[in-house]
């Protein structure tokens, strides 16, 4: 015996359930000089029988200290032109990945030649952070038709699903204390009024009761979404939800 073969397998939840009972039956035949390395993103897609046969490994997403130096290093080999707002736009849409970072900076650089933090996002097709914003301005700040005019302008213009923005919207509400600001109408609906008759608050920093109430909205869009709704009605459905909520936070002020 001269040690063992290591064979590694990527990606190995993509293979079907009859490759990988052909596989259990290679792994059984081979145990005694090969050992088998299997890479997969989903464990619930590895058959059971190949499971028991392996000894799991759990790997997290990568954090910022880790990426970024190891980034820094590609775009000095490469000479590569990135940004500083560039670079942690490739470590914020990676979300620890890093062959997922790589490939953002390889697709820009290539399509824009300078990579920085609106070609990352364009190159994606994610909406930036200034659009969201607007977004939360016009769901908060203007009437129903309005809103939803400027919005369905907005994906038609730059190409973006409603899934991205409501994942990125949902970042918003979350974190909350967000340096947006809501103009509450008091004592009637209707846009414009004197400054002397507004009140300003924080758009994302609701009160929690208020808060919950809409994260659940989010959350059923968002299922209804992934179950291959209509985009428009879904949006629609958006819109509302934060209305909504914009009445109740009057009705508490």
């Amino acid at each position: 015996r001269k040690g063992f073969k290591l064979v590694i397998l990527d990606e190995a939840d993509a293979m079907t359930q009859d490759a990988q009972n052909a596989l259990r039956r290679v792994i059984e035949k081979f145990t005694e000089n090969t050992r088998f390395c299997l890479i997969c993103n989903y464990l619930s897609k590895i058959i059971p029988a190949l499971q028991s046969r392996c000894t799991r490994f759990r790997f997290g997403p990568l954090t910022p200290e880790l990426m970024v130096p190891r980034l820094q290093h590609v775009i000095q080999e490469e000479g590569v032109d990135v940004t500083e707002d560039g670079m942690k736009a490739l470590v914020t849409l990676s979300s620890g990945d890093m062959r997922r970072a790589l490939n953002i900076l390889q697709s820009t650089s290539m399509a824009f030649g300078k990579v920085t933090e609106e070609n990352v996002y364009t190159c994606t097709g994610h909406p930036l952070k200034s659009d969201i914003a607007n977004i939360l301005d016009w769901m908060l700040n203007q009437d129903f038709s309005t809103a939803y005019r400027k919005i369905m302008e907005l994906k038609t213009l730059k190409g973006l699903a409603l899934q991205d923005i409501l994942t990125e919207i949902h970042l918003f509400v979350h974190r909350g204390g967000e340096r947006l600001w809501l103009w509450v109408i008091l004592g009637r609906p209707d846009f414009p009024l004197p400054l002397t008759k507004c009140l300003l608050l924080s758009t994302v920093d609701f009160p929690p009761s208020i808060r919950i109430q809409l994260l659940i909205k989010l959350a059923d869009i968002e299922y209804r979404l992934a179950a291959g709704t209509n985009e428009k009605i879904q949006l629609s459905s958006l819109i509302a939800a934060f209305q909504v909520t914009r009445d109740l936070v009057v009705a508490e002020a």
